[in-house]
């Protein structure tokens, strides 16, 4: 895809941030609409994340132009908001390869550049780093800088707190931007703020801050006068001290749409010493009305017309497991009002909209804090409440204590509703669903189901909500087969596997949606194929009834190989003493990178083909 850059004079001639730098600063306006009408030139072209990205326009330039990237060191929190980043450091001419496969990475990526200082996906570790590279900048003493974009969303993980409670207690040079698209404070933003804001980050102000502090600070009665005086002026100009109790120095609210305004108060904001905030007012989707309008619906979008009033609908087909969840919610909660849904701030990712408008007193969207959302489960659990927590598996890894230590130690009966579980896709190594099944198992009391159609997804999320006991049901990103559902009342016998078909030699023993390949496969084998549905407890009687009449066990999972539920079943064969020549197939000891679905499972060996490849080499 070629994009004509006869549009973009100045944008064309920015192949690196020091050429942006170099421009002068009436000029940034100019930088920052070619910057923003080539981001929906290219996205619309080749899909993506978008409405983020329209909001940071400015705030990437003014950062970019301030700072000395990449001797400074400049953190994107998450990843989504950086393809601007992406496109003034050397990327432009990529842009329309982003989230495919041998493309850019969706989100900053070490590898990809040394642009790219930290490598994130998941929110909310920004800060951490910051503090991190800041005392590392002290110690090397050559005047590095250290900056932080974090969004308001992504604000609201416990990790986030945690490290500006240490950044601010350690006192090192560091400079965090809170980029806000969400909350009510607009009034606050404004030529007055605007010049409030570089007043009080100038060195006047700053200097006399100091100067009085150090004069007064001797005598306590009027050292604590001085200090309510300084809360009292800029409790009229800023909406909190809250960051300054925790030790940073807290400039704005600011319009993050002003570039030239930014420049002069990142400038400001630049020779400053200690841990700084700068809160910066954005729109998410800023430039596209539509975007604006609904940034949920384009925060990633399919390819589309840009002159269109809305996105392309997707072709009717079957419906996602994340909506068969949701409508599995729906149902269960019209008759169990102890049902109550907790999910991680993504309630349209696990398909619970319809449930959170129908149900709100059971529907608790907890933020980004998924340690909080589990051990908050747990507390329902304790109080007689069914509690079921909708996460994505990459997420679950980030609650893992919690899962071990308030739920699983304590037997209770949380059930986890595990989405987006094997491989994901276009958001890469931080996405995939890799380990679920491995940090799982091998975990006590904690009952393991991976159903292989959208029957029998229902049949255990049934189960899972009867049992009296932690359970997880993990289930993939995508679409099902079009199986018919069961009622919400129906269960099955945990720990009973399903002989799908019967035939020699070769037991073929599948966990999760890859039992339609392995089926596939296993036709040209006239092999036995096994929906084993219980990870944990497994299947032992099966597994010696298929012992004593095959000679292979083939077991096969979207899942890591190392610790998965193949493992399971070599421990099994172990401590039996069965004689059986064992194959694991499944994801590979390494991250793996971002690509669709397909294309990774095709390069993977995890289609049909490709099992039976493997399974036929394993037995020449």
């Amino acid at each position: 895809m070629t994009i004509d850059l006869s549009q973009y004079p100045l944008l064309a001639n920015i192949n690196k941030p020091e050429q942006l730098r170099e421009l002068p600063q009436e000029q940034l306006k100019q930088v920052s609409d070619e910057l923003r009408s080539y981001l929906l030139n290219s996205v619309s072209k080749s899909s993506g994340h978008f409405a983020s990205g329209l909001g940071v326009i400015e705030l990437t330039v003014a950062l970019h132009y301030v700072f000395n990237t990449p001797v400074d060191n400049l953190i994107w929190d998450v990843g989504h908001q950086a393809y601007p980043h992406k496109i003034l450091t050397g990327r432009r001419e990529q842009l329309h390869t982003i989230r495919q496969k041998d493309g850019l990475h969706p989100f900053p990526w070490r590898e990809e550049s040394e642009y790219d200082v930290l490598s994130v996906g998941h929110s909310s570790t920004s800060i951490s780093a910051a503090v991190g590279l800041a005392v590392a900048a002290d110690k090397e003493g050559k005047n590095r800088k250290t900056v932080a974009v974090i969004g308001d969303g992504a604000m609201t993980a416990g990790m986030a707190f945690e490290a500006l409670n240490h950044g601010g207690d350690i006192h090192k040079d560091m400079l965090i931007v809170l980029n806000d698209n969400d909350m009510s404070i607009s009034e606050n933003v404004g030529a007055l703020n605007t010049h409030l804001a570089k007043l009080l980050s100038g060195s006047l102000y700053t200097g006399l801050r100091e100067k009085s502090k150090r004069i007064l600070g001797s005598i306590p009665p009027i050292k604590e006068l001085a200090s309510k005086a300084e809360e009292h002026l800029k409790g009229m100009v800023v909406p909190s001290t809250f960051f300054e109790e925790l030790g940073f120095n807290y400039i704005g609210p600011i319009d993050g749409h002003d570039v030239s305004s930014l420049v002069d108060t990142v400038r400001n904001m630049s020779t400053l010493k200690g841990p700084q905030i700068l809160h910066v007012i954005t729109t998410k989707g800023k430039g596209y009305e539509q975007a604006e309008q609904d940034p949920i619906k384009y925060h990633a979008v399919p390819k589309f017309d840009p002159t269109s009033e809305s996105l392309p609908k997707s072709k009717p087909g079957l419906p996602t497991y994340s909506k068969i969840f949701g409508d599995w919610l729906c149902a269960t909660a019209a008759v169990d009002d102890k049902l109550m849904a907790v999910t991680p701030a993504m309630r349209e990712g696990s398909g619970m909209v319809e449930f959170s408008q129908r149900f709100p007193k059971q529907y608790f969207d907890v933020a980004i804090a998924e340690q909080h959302a589990v051990t908050f489960a747990a507390g329902l659990a304790i109080a007689g409440q069914n509690a079921v927590v909708a996460i994505y598996s990459s997420f679950l890894q980030r609650a893992y204590d919690q899962l071990i230590h308030d739920v699983a130690i304590q037997n209770l009966p949380v059930l986890f509703a595990i989405d987006r579980a094997g491989i994901v896709g276009a958001d890469g190594p931080t996405h995939q669903g890799s380990f679920d099944l491995s940090f799982m198992r091998c975990v006590p009391n904690l009952v393991i189901m991976a159903p292989s159609d959208e029957a029998e997804c229902q049949l255990m999320l049934n189960t899972g909500h009867k049992h009296n006991g932690p359970a997880a049901v993990r289930y993939p990103r995508g679409t099902g087969t079009g199986a018919q559902l069961p009622s919400i009342d129906e269960t099955i016998e945990i720990g009973k596997g399903l002989v799908k078909s019967q035939g020699e030699n070769i037991a073929i023993l599948a966990f999760g949606t890859i039992l339609q390949e392995a089926e596939l496969a296993a036709k040209a084998l006239n092999a036995t194929v096994v929906d084993m549905r219980f990870v944990k407890p497994i299947d032992e009687a099966l597994l010696l009834e298929l012992g004593n009449s095959h000679t292979y066990f083939i077991t096969v999972e979207d899942n890591a190989i190392a610790g998965g539920a193949g493992s399971a079943v070599n421990e099994f064969v172990q401590a039996n003493k069965l004689n059986l020549n064992t194959l694991n197939i499944g994801l590979p000891d390494s991250f793996i990178k971002h690509g669709t679905q397909e294309e990774i499972h095709a390069e993977l060996g995890l289609d049909s083909q490709g099992i039976l490849k493997q399974i036929n080499a394993f037995m020449s």
